[in-house]
């Protein structure tokens, strides 16, 4: 019997660019793209008429862009979403408010950059497919006062993973964390250049300095250290400091960077001064080496599955032992300043 197919619906304003993917995504055996529509209104129309599975939504559009569409259909109809954009902030605002996935429009006309597009774009459709949005809410950004106080930790570290759904996660973990927080390292599956960018942002709201690392940057209390897109990261002894390395290996689980690569080297290094935590996310990336931070002496925390978009990292990590605390995602920050 044949798995039924990925229903999908493309919104795109420009009529070739929708015709061009819904021609190749079809070429895929899952995939089977039942509508598409040139801007929110009409999308809108057709996702009620079509109920698609997953809809890719280009984020520049002319009436009504698609953050504003976002905010307004995510409360009324949760819908797996994967946003397209350019290099910009609004995939972030995209991601805020309800998308699962992005991927980065080609800036280049070839055919070669139009298939590699199309086969990530492949990939995330997928992944949106499986999400878990039918009981999205977004948690309302309002100041913690729960942090405050704490007293300066030193020779320790905090260590996430996190993939699909992770943006949103990273962000409700960290705006509740103290300014004097211990040291943290971090892998979030994601393009070069949007790690920058989302380091940023994340950098405005937080207590603590969030940064993209750069190769020899030192661990240190107060400051998050997020690895760059398309560079392993793992953590590098000199003299007294702790600092990290970067480096252009091969992928791991099919990432780079990847979390096993940050985890063994926090094991390595740390022990039982560390805490792990991985987060939603597709695939198995992190939970071996989630395994042997808690086998050195860490203590690790896992993600739970009604607050996952993806239940797959965290479960995995889970499955095979790995995990201390499974935890909603809003209880993570409170067990963190527990255990330092």
């Amino acid at each position: 019997m044949s798995q039924r197919k990925i229903r999908v619906l493309i919104v795109d304003d420009s009529l070739l660019f929708r015709e061009t993917l819904k021609n190749k995504l079809e070429k895929d055996a899952g995939i089977e793209v039942v509508a598409t529509a040139m801007d929110p209104y009409d999308a809108r129309d057709k996702i009620l008429i079509y109920e698609p599975d997953v809809m890719i939504l280009d984020v520049q559009m002319p009436k009504m862009d698609g953050i504003e569409f976002l905010k307004r259909l995510m409360p009324q109809y949760p819908l797996p979403v994967v946003v397209m954009s350019s290099l910009d902030n609004m995939v972030f605002d995209a991601l805020k408010y309800g998308a699962v996935e992005f991927v980065n429009k080609p800036s280049s006309t070839s055919e070669n950059a139009l298939d590699l597009f199309i086969n990530e774009l492949i990939i995330k459709v997928k992944i949106a497919s499986i999400a878990n949005v039918s009981g999205l809410k977004r948690i309302i950004r309002k100041s913690n006062e729960e942090s405050k106080d704490h007293q300066r930790q030193t020779n320790r570290i905090i260590a996430v993973g996190a993939s699909t759904g992770g943006t949103e996660a990273l962000f409700e973990i960290l705006h509740k964390l103290p300014a004097d927080v211990p040291g943290i390292v971090i892998v979030q599956h994601m393009p070069p250049v949007f790690t920058k960018m989302y380091a940023q942002r994340l950098n405005s709201a937080c207590r603590m300095i969030v940064k993209e690392a750069e190769d020899g940057d030192e661990v240190q209390d107060g400051i998050a250290l997020i690895a760059p897109g398309g560079l392993q990261m793992r953590l590098h002894r000199q003299g007294r400091k702790m600092t990290v390395k970067l480096f252009e290996g091969d992928k791991r689980n099919g990432h780079i960077p990847s979390v096993d690569v940050l985890f063994e080297s926090v094991a390595q290094f740390y022990g039982k001064q560390a805490i792990g935590i991985i987060l939603t996310g597709m695939g198995q990336d992190g939970a071996k080496g989630l395994l042997n931070m808690k086998q050195n002496g860490a203590k690790t925390i896992g993600q739970d599955e009604k607050t996952c978009i993806v239940y797959g990292m965290p479960k995995v990590a889970y499955d095979i032992g790995a995990v201390d605390y499974q935890l909603p995602i809003t209880e993570i920050h409170k067990k963190i300043l527990a255990l330092i």
